[in-house]
């Protein structure tokens, strides 16, 4: 581990800290439907959708009434979504004249984008035209951010409710978050981002000439296309080269900023937030991770603020920091150590393991190991897809640490709203278990935890390893799982099972390697990311409706603390207990075998 990686893990924790409390305040605002300071101006914008949507913001939802409006909501956005597809080489906007996508390609991305999961089997440069990259998967940035709050507001509000049936109202709650947080801070780091040299164009594709031509030898091709094969039936070669490049030009800012305080993933370029037009800077980079933790921080604080008790929030932010410290130590300290047979042959010749150098394959070489490993940290503890490095490259440990962070729920820090609702039902199961341990009914924020929140706790936590464990089970044991992995062994096992993860944790991120863009892994993937997302969602918010319907029970000297360092201990334990139980066949089918190859027997 070296200083200056230590020094970025600092500087990262603490700017991110002073910029989430700020924030906090604001979205508290957001949640509670006041005025916001400073964007008072936007509130005849809201009253106006409001009315135009016949939305009367006063009136109250309760659970199954808020949970169908989010289904019907996000079922129409995924069908808007596959249709633009379908139907983007007859739109406008598409100066390259590319194509409709595939069914099964258009159904996978349409679910990714809708479930705030941004899995990309494509590459979108080659794939996607201006006005789908902006209408369609830019849209619903937005909206699956939205999406997500909402949900953590409408089980905060149940916390805070006295006896009451309703959890707020799902149309007010995605229209405040979209109007007052997630539009005017894409618009400011779409601006730092242009300003780092991120392009924002509708111009075509760029043909530029090369100063030195690319030489290389390829097959000749016969009349009927074939390669043309000489008497000892090898492919006759000859001599070409390349003389221009073909630079893709886009809207890209504008969805960049929002991918990324989303917490979406993906990009509008295949190699993502390693393209120099998408992540052109060290600033850029450094300030694009801070946006992925930026709103699920700033949630915390809010969290604290609406339940009128701050130390609770700063409990839950804890917890997750860190978990989060821990694993980013733990990748940075596998990627920059060498090789063993290196570090192995370094010793005997008297180099020592650092001089030997780190893992440099797959990283960003413009950033190092330490800015890429603490990226991969990032974008797999929130869920956020964008990737600056290929986690396919790293070394066995440096993979699983990414992988493991996925598996946990993606409760450190986690996805925009989700990653907070997925914390406090972990919190309820740690009263649960404390509450066992001492005899006493838990109870967590005046509220009593029984039989029936229990079990809509255990549905929450359990869908998405059954799912990212049953997709990964039958994707090695049929052809068409099979047919696309790259790599053998435990490696290619490691790539399904990040997939899988990914997918039903709604993070998006690849382990790449995995030939994924296939009828089997578009369907597959697609179905996980659906109920990954909503089978978790229906469950949390039927946990706020029997919250909400509960009176709100003093303090007395029986009730647990749960803002303490005991608590926040036992948080710990359960997310890491519960997330590792889960997975430790499969890990140790995949990554722990992989690392012990690298020895020497």
């Amino acid at each position: 581990m070296t200083a200056q990686s230590l020094a970025l893990l600092g500087a990262f924790l603490a700017v991110l800290i002073v910029l989430a409390w700020p924030l906090g305040q604001l979205l508290a605002r957001v949640a509670d439907g006041g005025a916001v300071p400073g964007l008072g101006w936007l509130a005849p914008v809201e009253r106006l959708l409001y009315r135009a949507g016949g939305v009367s913001p006063g009136s109250s939802m309760g659970w199954k009434r808020y949970a169908l409006a989010l289904l019907v909501f996000n079922g129409i956005g995924a069908l808007f979504v596959f249709a633009l597809q379908r139907l983007q080489a007859w739109l406008p906007l598409n100066p390259q004249g590319l194509g409709n996508v595939s069914p099964d390609s258009s159904f996978n991305t349409a679910i990714s984008f809708v479930a705030n999961t941004n899995w990309q089997g494509y590459s979108g440069e080659q794939t996607m035209s201006y006005l789908t990259q902006m209408l369609a998967l830019t849209g619903q940035n937005f909206l699956s951010a939205a999406t997500g709050i909402a949900v953590v507001y409408a089980l905060i509000r149940g916390f805070t409710s006295r006896s009451g049936e309703g959890i707020g109202n799902f149309w007010v709650d995605l229209t405040r978050s979209t109007l007052y947080v997630l539009l005017p801070l894409s618009l400011l780091l779409a601006v730092f981002l242009m300003g780092q040299g991120v392009i924002q164009n509708f111009a075509p594709y760029q043909e530029i000439q090369l100063i030195d031509p690319v030489r290389y030898s390829t097959p000749s091709l016969g009349a009927d296309g074939q390669p043309l094969m000489n008497a000892q039936g090898e492919a006759v070669m000859r001599e070409a080269a390349a003389r221009t490049q073909t630079i893709a030009m886009g809207p890209v800012a504008s969805q960049e900023a929002i991918k990324l305080l989303g917490t979406n993933g993906g990009g509008f370029f295949n190699v993502n937030s390693a393209h120099p037009y998408e992540n052109p800077t060290p600033l850029s980079n450094f300030v694009q991770m801070l946006a992925i933790f930026l709103i699920p921080a700033g949630l915390c604080f809010a969290f604290g603020r609406l339940v009128e008790d701050e130390r609770q929030g700063v409990a839950l932010l804890a917890a997750m920091s860190l978990i989060f410290v821990a694993a980013t130590l733990v990748v940075m300290g596998a990627e920059q150590a060498a090789h063993p047979q290196l570090a192995a042959l370094g010793v005997d010749q008297g180099v020592s393991a650092l001089q030997a150098g780190g893992n440099m394959e797959g990283k960003e070489t413009r950033f190092g190991i330490a800015a890429s490993s603490l990226f991969a940290a990032v974008t797999t503890a929130a869920s956020c897809g964008a990737v600056n490095a290929m986690h396919d490259s790293f070394s066995p440990l440096g993979g699983a640490v990414p992988m493991l962070l996925m598996q946990l729920g993606e409760v450190v820090f986690g996805g925009v709203g989700s990653g907070l609702y997925g914390m406090l039902v972990f919190a309820i199961l740690a009263v649960f278990i404390a509450g066992l341990m001492i005899g006493r009914t838990p109870e967590y924020l005046g509220k009593k935890i029984q039989s029936h929140e229990m079990k809509l706790t255990s549905i929450a936590i359990l869908v998405t390893p059954v799912l990212a464990l049953a997709g990964t089970a039958l994707a090695v044991t049929v052809d068409a799982g099979k047919i696309g992995i790259a790599n053998p062994g435990a490696h290619g096992f490691s790539e399904i099972l990040y997939a899988f993860s990914s997918a039903a944790n709604n993070n998006g991120s690849a382990f790449a390697g995995l030939s994924a863009n296939t009828p089997f892994y578009n369907t597959m993937l697609g179905i996980a990311m659906w109920f990954g997302r909503f089978a978790v969602i229906v469950p949390v918010l039927a946990i706020a409706g029997a919250l909400a319907a509960k009176p709100r029970l003093a303090a007395n000297a029986g009730t647990m603390p749960t803002h303490g360092p005991v608590f926040v201990g036992l948080l710990i334990a359960v997310v890491v207990l519960v997330g590792v139980l889960n997975y430790v066949p499969a890990l140790a089918l995949g990554p722990v075998v992989e690392h012990l190859q690298l020895y020497p027997q």
